[in-house]
């Protein structure tokens, strides 16, 4: 009996894709030296395909897509970061709850707003209500607890903080989405300095 080629392509179509999700062989994602895979970001991920952060902490999948996670800092403690690890930052001159932003023009390219194309999620941590406003541009920024966040330009690997304090305007935020100024006491270095 002859098979009809619509249906033996259909089967090896149906081999190939069951071999791919099963894993085994070959793979196209680039390994590190502990046989780990990394994904389309660079991002390492381990045998069971969850992403590892830059500490080493493994990271579900859900958490690794988060637009707002929470990453510990050696100065000011738990701060609020994007999805990519970079720090978040707050601007004193906004309004809080205002749904605008009083950065633009030349201030966007030293502090970027942290935009979305579809509703901000939260990692795991965050207590901070995330909302977003329309730009001017049309962009749709993300805020946290009624304040509109920004990344800093200077700040290029996750960890960096080099935007807090500047101008005495732009501070880090915590995980209720409070932003950590010297003056209310919420910055931990801060404290930890007063204290001594």
């Amino acid at each position: 009996m002859r098979i009809p080629r619509r249906t033996l392509l259909t089967g090896v179509a149906t081999s190939a894709a069951i071999a791919g999700c099963l894993g085994g062989g070959d793979s196209d994602e680039p390994a590190d030296d502990a046989g780990n895979e990394t994904d389309d970001s660079g991002n390492e991920t381990d045998d069971s395909g969850n992403e590892t952060d830059d500490s080493g902490n493994e990271t579900d999948d859900s958490e690794a897509d988060a637009t707002v996670r929470i990453r510990s800092h050696s100065e000011h403690g738990d701060v609020l970061v994007g999805p990519d690890g970079l720090t978040l930052y707050n601007f004193d001159r906004d309004t809080q709850d205002a749904a605008e932003s009083a950065c633009s023009g030349d201030c966007v390219d030293a502090w970027p707003p942290l935009t979305v194309d579809q509703e901000p999620t939260a990692g795991e941590g965050v207590t901070a209500e995330l909302t977003t406003f329309e730009r001017a541009d049309g962009t749709m920024q993300v805020a946290a607890n009624g304040w509109p966040l920004y990344y800093f330009a200077s700040d290029e690997e996750p960890g960096d903080a080099n935007g807090h304090g500047a101008n005495d305007v732009w501070w880090v935020l915590g995980p209720d989405g409070t932003p950590m100024r010297p003056s209310d006491g919420n910055d931990p270095d801060n404290e930890t300095e007063s204290s001594s």
